[in-house]
């Protein structure tokens, strides 16, 4: 039984890290120099369960895939998710610091990609800079907010012994 939740959980998270990803992508915020990818805020979710890492790798190669994005942005843009969510759990005693590994990871990984894959304007310090601002306000702003949100509920939403 413990495999099944595991598994839902990871599925579920997957499915609206992706339905999140195509919601935002509407206004053309999920990729590119400005990007504000409001499914980054599911980053979170390892504070509460370890099903959430393999959710969330899943979820952003998805996302990538159906959005268009090439090869190396597929790959490199879902480890950065991946090491995100590797961080937050591993952080999860200390509840300020859970979106700090999504924001670094992404911080510094995307700029590269975004310039060398696709040649967006801009320096890497700048595309730093933006993808930096957007991982904030995604993982640090909201991200926080669903932490706080879900923390009452913890044990009935993430409970994997049933």
């Amino acid at each position: 039984m413990k495999k099944i939740n595991f598994l839902t959980q990871a599925a579920m998270i997957a499915a609206l890290y992706v339905v999140l990803t195509l919601a935002i992508n509407a206004f053309g915020l999920a990729s590119g120099a400005i990007q504000v990818r409001m499914s980054e805020a599911l980053t979170i979710l390892p504070y509460f369960t370890p099903a959430a890492i393999p959710g969330l790798f899943i979820g952003c190669l998805l996302s990538n895939i159906i959005t268009g994005c090439a090869l190396f942005d597929i790959i490199f843009g879902s480890i950065a998710t991946l090491l995100g969510a590797v961080g937050t759990y591993l952080l999860r005693r200390h509840k300020w610091l859970a979106p700090v590994s999504p924001i670094i990871a992404n911080t510094i990984i995307v700029p590269f990609v975004l310039s060398y894959v696709y040649g967006t304007p801009g320096t890497i310090p700048y595309l730093m800079l933006t993808v930096g601002i957007g991982e904030v306000l995604s993982c640090g702003v909201l991200g926080m907010v669903l932490l706080f949100a879900l923390n009452k509920y913890r044990t009935t939403l993430f409970s994997i012994d049933a």
